[in-house]
């Protein structure tokens, strides 16, 4: 395939992006000539996202927007969406091939054995087959990169797909992510984002080479000592596993940033509970309360469903209320989305959508004052900012140590620099 060209598109999380930027440096060190995703290439691989009926509906209008542009182009769809609904897939007119869990970093071989005009193949395993753990992280700059470390979920939340896109959870060991990021910051990272579907669950699926099953503790406590890379994140972990031993390493750290986010879902214990949520919204508070006694500027993000089967009014009030007192400092919201082969999927009674949209809305508007406070707490404060090399319109981006977003004219000699900034 030397000299042939591909352009890669991603849909949903970080852990998505990462995987397609090791995908994409496979192929190039292979001979293919990487194209941007609006370009004529040879070959589109989309990389998809199946938490939301969206996501879904974003997969199929690509692939209509790519037969219309190059319609002799081979279309390759990997990702959770391929594993879920391989078959579906492949009766979109135009796609080629689809790549479930187990084959998507067999990507090359694959697409040498593609011919255009063939009916669409399917190369996919029942998801309980799919064992091994493959490495990757993303490098979009030198600035920050999300490294995977731990993939699939042996949790079995009533609202997610992921354990049957992903399979069960397995990692890498310490050792090999040691490696990768040695490698990193060969390249001049000074950022890393750790990464996982179920990152609070590293070393499960992985003893190490050891007779004890390294933990997510023992992960940041080696990287801790890496020299080379100045600022570590977690970049989402269950409030059942953030342990008080976790939270007290990462206060007293110098290279893991006060910032946790921290999926919560609900703020009911009712709808915790029908959403089969490994805690309740007490456990999630005391986390919180530990955090911020020992790092009152960290930052806190937090995951929450709206319009969950049977969350009526006071439901969500109770879920309002719940946020609007809790220490926080800004929300991901999420409208519930039925999916296929789920518990929920049957749970009645439902919740009207405009219902749902609406609790959305209000809940992105308590987000938004909730980042407008914590950022004025910060106020006249000096921290250090990390810059990146994106130019946006003469501006250039960083953000502080706790995750505070900041603007200024563009200056090239700040690019992937840690720079005091008065807020």
């Amino acid at each position: 395939m030397q000299g042939k060209s591909v352009a890669f598109h991603t849909l949903g999380c970080k852990l998505n992006y990462s995987e397609t930027s090791t995908l994409s440096r496979m192929l190039e060190a292979e001979g293919f000539v990487k194209r941007d995703f609006d370009d004529n290439a040879d070959v589109y691989v989309i990389n998809t996202c199946s938490v939301t009926e969206n996501a879904d509906k974003e997969c199929r209008q690509i692939v209509r927007r790519i037969q219309r542009r190059s319609p002799e182009s081979l279309v390759v769809i990997t990702g959770c969406y391929a594993q879920l609904k391989p078959k579906e897939i492949a009766a979109i007119e135009g796609v080629d091939l689809v790549l479930g869990a187990a084959e998507k970093f067999n990507l090359s071989r694959h697409i040498s054995e593609l011919a255009k005009g063939d009916s669409a193949k399917i190369c996919s395993c029942d998801i309980d087959e799919v064992k091994g753990f493959n490495s990757s992280f993303s490098i979009h700059d030198r600035t920050r990169t999300f490294l995977k470390v731990q993939d699939g979920c042996d949790y079995n939340c009533s609202f997610c797909t992921i354990p049957l896109a992903r399979g069960h959870s397995r990692s890498d060991s310490v050792e090999g992510v040691l490696r990768n990021v040695e490698e990193l910051a060969a390249s001049g990272t000074r950022e890393i984002v750790l990464t996982g579907i179920n990152l609070g669950d590293f070393g499960k699926g992985n003893t190490g080479g050891k007779k004890k099953e390294e933990q997510f503790l023992d992960l940041i406590v080696a990287l801790d000592k890496v020299a080379r890379i100045d600022r570590f994140r977690i970049s989402s972990i269950e409030p059942n596993l953030l342990s008080n031993e976790i939270i007290e390493f990462v206060a007293s750290s110098r290279k893991f940033m006060p910032h946790f986010h921290i999926p919560l879902q609900s703020g009911s214990n009712k709808v915790l509970g029908l959403m089969r949520r490994r805690y309740q919204r007490e456990l999630y508070a005391d986390r919180v309360s530990v955090i911020k006694s020992l790092m009152p500027h960290c930052c806190l993000g937090a995951d929450v469903i709206v319009g969950f089967p049977s969350e009526d009014d006071d439901d969500f009030q109770e879920t309002f209320n719940f946020l609007h007192q809790l220490d926080i400092s800004y929300l991901h919201v999420f409208t519930y989305s039925e999916r296929a082969n789920t518990l929920a999927v049957d749970m009645q009674p439902t919740v009207p959508m405009q219902i749902r949209h609406e609790r959305n809305k209000v809940l992105r508007n308590l987000s938004y004052q909730k980042m407008q406070y914590f950022t004025a707490q910060h106020s006249g404060q000096t921290r250090k900012v990390l810059f990146e090399s994106a130019d946006k319109n003469g501006l250039m981006e960083g953000f502080t140590d706790n995750y505070i977003k900041v603007q200024t004219p563009y200056r090239a000699e700040w690019v992937n620099q840690l720079v005091d900034w008065t807020l």
